[in-house]
């Protein structure tokens, strides 16, 4: 018969059974190891700790954002020359040489030529260093966004984020080391392959978190259970997910499960703290246009954005609604569209970061997976731009950027990159050497090969826009 103080007795046993199987598996699951989140030490001393990328999928167009190109006035309705017509696709869609519609100003101590449609952004130009010499290989969205994110058009590579991530780790235990806030709207082509880990252990994959309603769904429990019966809950969970893992070895996707599901328990209080944004004052509410409906989605994950890497995550992605940016036809109205959403909340950040003494370890990146033709598409009332991959403007600010500058430029008509060309893996290799990295350095063995962002592919970081 057992009795009450031998109920108690066992009791206590299983309690302090349960707390030293979780201490057990922490120690397992815990250890140093080439294939966890805890912080590595850079290759070299970095300039930047934490990248917010505004990624404008879709191709903004840079000749009526960040290039102004007065010959396209000059040749206005003219026929485009050999090289630039060799790269339009809808030829019976195609029209001449067209001029921008917009004016651009000089703005700053610097005098850096922006559109009219980018006024909010003006009042930072001398933050910001805008490189006008991107160049790309690819036309597509798809096999371009491919390029960008992960340095070949290969569906299964790992993205720059998660190199970043493998290479770096993470400042907080207890949030993604790499979260992705996409647009409720809708999600970027390509999806979730823009932030995936390929064949990097699944553990450095990007977090998706939503910017409206719940951020991250079913993070806390229906049912409020006492504390201790949530610990010892837990603790019989991690003993079970050590010795699963342990008749397992190797297997990084099990190992990433059990360490996402452990980084959800640890979440539970400071996700919510650092995504909750009625903490934050009127004032900042204001200046990144979370009370205009225009601005009001783009700028809640920017203001996010700035709270996740001030609680040390590593790598935030900003994704805009759909293909806001590729512009066939409507130009006008599609860019007033896209620049009335991502302008005030884009200056608000840099604004905020430096105000709050964080944009000399921020890096802040702005730009898309290509540009514009400087030609018309569709001609008439309602044209458009091509995708123009041989030349397009991005911008880079904080983080050891060099502020108020412009690099590289474009041939006569914003057709194609000619001074100071970059390429995709020369801006790969430039963000890595911001945060400290070597990108011939970076390297995971896989089949007996050292796999770079980079690969064998020529790639200089870009010293000129360094601070």
């Amino acid at each position: 018969m057992t009795t009450r103080r031998d109920f108690f007795s066992r009791m206590a046993d299983g309690m302090m059974g349960a707390a030293l199987a979780g201490l057990l598996a922490e120690d397992l699951l815990g250890k140093p190891s080439l294939h966890d989140l805890s912080p590595k030490k850079p290759h070299h001393e970095p300039k930047a700790k934490a990248v917010i990328q505004l990624f404008m999928n879709g191709g903004p167009s840079q000749v009526d954002l960040f290039d102004y190109k007065p010959a396209l006035e000059k040749y206005a309705g003219q026929p485009p020359g050999r090289d630039l017509a060799a790269e339009v696709r809808a030829v019976r869609e195609t029209g001449g040489l067209m001029p921008s519609p917009y004016r651009f100003r000089r703005h700053g101590q610097s005098g850096i030529e922006l559109s009219e449609l980018l006024p909010h952004l003006g009042r930072v130009a001398d933050e910001i260093a805008v490189v006008r010499s991107m160049f790309t290989t690819h036309l597509a969205h798809e096999a371009a966004l491919f390029l960008m994110h992960g340095g070949r058009i290969l569906p299964t590579r790992p993205s720059l984020g998660a190199w970043i991530v493998y290479g770096l780790g993470s400042e907080n235990r207890n949030l993604p080391a790499y979260v992705v806030l996409d647009d409720p709207k809708g999600p970027p082509v390509n999806f979730i392959q823009n932030w995936q880990s390929g064949w990097l252990p699944a553990v450095y994959q990007g977090t998706r978190v939503r910017s409206e309603g719940s951020p991250i769904l079913n993070l806390r429990a229906r049912n409020e259970d006492p504390p201790a019966i949530v610990d010892l809950t837990r603790s019989l969970l991690h003993r079970l997910d050590a010795a699963h893992l342990a008749r397992h070895p190797g297997n990084a996707e099990l190992a990433a499960r059990i360490a996402n599901y452990e980084l959800a328990a640890r979440m539970q209080t400071e996700a919510s703290d650092a995504l909750d944004l009625s903490r934050e004052p009127e004032s900042v509410k204001e200046a990144y246009g979370l009370n205009d409906e225009h601005t009001a989605s783009y700028g809640r994950r920017c203001l996010m954005a700035r709270r996740l890497v001030e609680r040390g995550v590593r790598l935030v992605q900003i994704y805009i609604e759909g293909q806001i940016w590729d512009n066939h036809n409507r130009l006008k109205q599609g860019l007033e569209y896209s620049c009335a959403k991502t302008d005030r909340p884009s200056a608000a950040l840099v604004r905020d970061l430096r105000q709050r003494g964080l944009l000399d370890s921020t890096l802040v990146i702005w730009g898309g997976e290509f540009g514009r033709l400087p030609i018309a598409q569709d001609p008439g009332p309602n044209a458009g731009r091509d995708h123009g991959p041989s030349g397009f403007s991005i911008w880079m600010a904080g983080g050891g950027i060099k502020g108020g500058i412009t690099y590289g430029s474009t041939d006569e008509i914003g057709y194609r990159a000619a001074e100071n060309r970059v390429s995709v893996h020369d801006f790969h290799a430039t963000v890595l050497h911001l945060l400290g990295m070597n990108h011939r350095d970076l390297v995971f063995e896989r089949e007996g090969r050292n796999e770079r962002i980079t690969d064998e592919f020529p790639a200089r970081v870009v010293h000129g826009i360094l601070a």
